[in-house]
């Protein structure tokens, strides 16, 4: 069985690879991800090129194996928004989504060690925010803090009452990662899913 290493450790992601029935381990990618946002306007080539730098970062110390990378960023009025980090942030982004539509970029790439290909895929979701105050939008930043989200909300959480409509091909790459085109890139590379007898998932820092 080849093995297969998520170069992430957002809890967010380990929980949608949890889905999928399939041993994997975590692994921290080291990439600069500010230097890639300072050269890469566009958010779908950003998304794309840190989602293989992160797949690139990881593969080095697991030669051989499966490596799925993916990012995320939120655009609006052309500028991508990324972490809030903070809840002021976090609050001054919602209240420029409220009454409109932005768009939610989410890339992935997969690295076959053993058969030396890439498999990618980029999702793009458009979300139609319905018009709220900055009263609810700090209510819903104190109770989620989304801190750590692109756009700043947590869609298959309490963030869904920010919304009217969203249209994607994916919901779960919301969440930041898109399982249907990880599926099919895990099956392209020989990799069964809902093994049976399946050992516990370890997380690695690198």
């Amino acid at each position: 069985m080849k093995q297969v290493v998520l170069a992430s450790t957002s809890p967010y992601r380990k929980a949608l690879m949890l889905r999928l029935g399939l041993p994997f381990v975590t692994a921290r990618p080291e990439v600069d991800e500010e230097a890639y946002k300072a050269r890469i306007a566009d958010p779908v080539a950003l998304v794309q090129a840190l989602s293989r730098a992160k797949a690139e970062a990881v593969a080095a110390a697991y030669p051989g194996a499966v490596v799925i990378g993916s990012d995320q960023v939120a655009e609006i009025d052309g500028e991508v928004l990324g972490k809030p980090h903070t809840e002021e942030r976090a609050v001054a982004q919602l209240m420029r989504f409220s009454g409109r539509t932005h768009r939610l970029v989410t890339g992935l790439a997969v690295w076959d060690g053993a058969a030396g290909r890439w498999h990618e895929h980029v999702n793009e979701t458009r979300l139609v925010a319905r018009s709220y105050d900055e009263a609810f939008a700090r209510r819903y930043v104190e109770r989620e803090r989304p801190l750590d989200c692109a756009g700043s909300y947590m869609f298959e959480r309490a963030g869904i009452t920010l919304f009217e409509r969203v249209e994607t091909d994916d919901p779960t790459a919301i969440e930041g990662l898109p399982l249907t085109a990880v599926v099919r890139a895990l099956l392209a590379c020989d990799c069964a899913l809902l093994c049976d007898d399946l050992p516990q998932t370890v997380s690695l820092t690198t």
